[in-house]
């Protein structure tokens, strides 16, 4: 809600033309892009996966639930059970078999078995023993504390925070593309406004030139083809000021864009004036540099989530403990025999996992996993000589800038001061038409240079503050 109501003030200052800095332009960017926003989402979810880590030292409470439809039921038996029984022997102060006796007293065998035939049994009916299992209810409420873990909790808590500091490394990284995209298009709108002036101004001049060759060609001092020389001229200024005025339309636009407000917003920027051109290079350190540099840090980062890979692998190689305690209970139930109700206890135990042999495979994965962590050092010292690179290149740039805007002001002089000794050789008839053209081409250029320089001047300033880390 609160970001609705700032961009319907924004918008509204726009439509009463209020002017704009390049700050407001950078924050307005970063408030509204897409892009930094899904960063921003991104981060938060590392985060909350870097608290949800934590949660892994903490005993886990579970349960579960079943239930199973049988078919049939159960029969322990086939059928009737007899069995044997027993009596005490005075004599022997013993229990004997209830056994069938022959004349002879000895007990008689089943010619069939060959077994003894009891004289008496106990029976056992076939349904005494069979169990309704149609339906059945079972279910467990579970607690499991890890003891040790081969260091595989304290590898997941450290990638994740590896992994909260990447996401912001790269928001970093993000913002600071954005911004020097929205200085780009800053600084463009600002130099087709200066060169719109200029565009003007060059029209004006040409017409006036215009005018008073036409005056000439009147009093018979200049010909004909002086004059549609002129006209030429003219026509040509007036085409490079329609094509300016597209290019600052575009140009608004885009910057617009990146703003995130409607298109045809209109804005009228602070440094429409150019001004403040001195430069200060902030002292640094490559290592300071280094430091900074969000995408730098990005594979840092990397590097030590990869660390953590290794962690993660050596401890699939190591055992682990964990407590484990356990309420099941079941419908129907066998803990006092079988009853068609719930019934359930509780159990606590201790498991333990000790890998033994695994063909090599897990400490093959541990030495690919060193191999990842090793190339992305590599690339990270690799990235590091390209920034120190490219921190010399920003440095000279921004100093060839310097000089070049220091000569375009000095050019942009000798061609003013060579326009007004055409103009007054030309009143006094001691130049020709072509000689005052080409005087007001000169001044256009040397002025048209000098609003580039100073363009190249603020944008090479920026791009040293992206490369230092500074922006």
């Amino acid at each position: 809600m609160k970001n609705i109501i700032l961009l319907f003030f924004l918008m509204a200052a726009m439509t009463c033309q209020a002017t704009v800095s390049l700050d407001s332009c950078r924050n307005m960017a970063l408030r509204n892009n897409k892009l930094i926003r899904m960063a921003h989402e991104n981060r938060e979810g590392a985060a909350l996966l870097k608290e949800s880590a934590k949660a892994a030292y903490l005993p886990g409470i579970d349960f579960t639930g079943t239930y199973f439809y049988n078919q049939r039921i159960i029969n322990l038996l086939g059928e009737d059970a007899k069995l044997p029984t027993m009596s005490f022997d005075p004599k022997t102060m013993s229990y004997q078999y209830n056994l069938v006796k022959g004349p002879d007293g000895m007990p008689v065998k089943d010619p069939a078995t060959g077994s003894y035939i009891p004289s008496e049994v106990a029976v056992i009916p076939k349904e005494a023993m069979s169990y309704d299992i149609h339906n059945v209810f079972a279910g467990a409420f579970t607690l499991t504390q890890p003891v040790y873990m081969g260091g595989q909790i304290r590898a997941l808590n450290e990638i994740a925070g590896y992994s909260e500091k990447m996401a912001s490394a790269m928001t970093d990284k993000l913002s600071q593309d954005i911004v020097y995209s929205v200085d780009e298009a800053y600084w463009t709108v600002v130099s087709l406004k200066e060169k719109r002036l200029l565009a003007q101004s060059f029209v004006n001049l040409t017409d006036s030139l215009r005018r008073n060759v036409q005056y000439m060609v009147d009093e018979g001092v200049a010909t004909k083809s002086d004059l549609l020389s002129v006209e030429v001229r003219v026509n040509e200024a007036k085409i490079a000021l329609v094509k300016v005025e597209n290019g600052l339309t575009l140009s608004k636009m885009a910057l617009s864009q990146l703003c995130g407000l409607p298109a045809d917003t209109d804005m009228e920027l602070e440094d429409e004036q150019l001004h403040d051109m001195k430069t200060t290079v902030p002292d640094y350190t490559l290592q300071q540099v280094y430091a900074r540099r969000s995408d730098l840090e990005v594979v840092r980062q990397t590097i030590n989530m990869l660390q953590g890979k290794e962690k993660l692998t050596l401890s699939e190689m190591m055992p682990k403990i964990a407590v484990v305690g356990m309420y099941s209970f079941s419908n129907p139930n066998v803990i006092n025999g079988f009853k068609r109700n719930f019934g359930g206890g509780f159990s606590i135990g201790a498991a333990l996992t000790v890998p033994i042999w695994h063909w090599g495979g897990d400490y093959k994965r541990y030495k690919a996993a060193q191999s990842n962590t090793t190339a992305q050092r590599l690339l990270l010292e690799d990235l590091e000589e390209k920034v120190n690179l490219q921190v010399s290149q920003a440095r000279f740039s921004l100093e060839e800038s310097e000089k070049t805007y220091q000569m375009s002001l000095t050019n942009m002089k000798k061609a003013e001061e060579n326009l007004y000794q055409a103009q007054m050789a030309f009143r006094e008839g001691v130049m020709t038409t072509s000689d005052v053209l080409a005087a007001q081409t000169a001044w256009l250029a040397a002025n048209s240079e000098k609003i580039d320089s100073e363009i190249g001047v603020r944008l090479a300033r920026t791009y040293l503050a992206k490369v230092l880390g500074n922006l």
